[in-house]
């Protein structure tokens, strides 16, 4: 049994590219070792060396941690997907939209990311919070 981490924004750091990539796929195995995560990937598959290497760093920023099997370790998530989750959506929201939410949404519409039903299911998700 492993304990998961739920950590505040501020202690949640940025993650590169390839460091989210591989963070994808620890939050959809749950736990693994690097060949695991290699089978995970799209082609053209990195070394093996690249992703232990980016493995290694995810465990310095406090992503991940391993249970030793020897030599070999299995990694796991520290820190959940929902909080990264949260940690980007805040990030986005706060540098590119001031912190509104009407600017970020209507910047989908116009980018017509968002359709007319799309729209009404956010209104009913506002209006379901506001009764809670």
């Amino acid at each position: 049994m492993f304990l998961v981490i739920l950590l505040d924004m501020e202690t949640i750091k940025d993650l590169t590219r390839a460091e989210e990539q591989i963070m994808q796929v620890i939050w959809e195995i749950d736990r693994g070792f690097i060949k695991d995560f290699l089978d995970k990937l799209p082609e053209p598959k990195p070394a093996y060396n690249t992703v232990s290497t980016i493995v290694r760093i995810l465990e310095v920023k406090g992503f991940v941690s391993h249970q030793a099997f020897g030599k070999t370790h299995q990694y796991f998530a520290l820190i959940q997907k929902e909080s990264y989750k949260d940690f980007i959506a805040h990030k986005m929201m706060g540098s590119y939209f001031n912190g509104s939410v009407s600017s970020m949404i209507s910047f989908f519409v116009r980018q017509e990311k968002i359709d007319l039903r799309e729209a009404n299911e956010i209104i009913k998700l506002i209006e379901k919070s506001k009764i809670q």
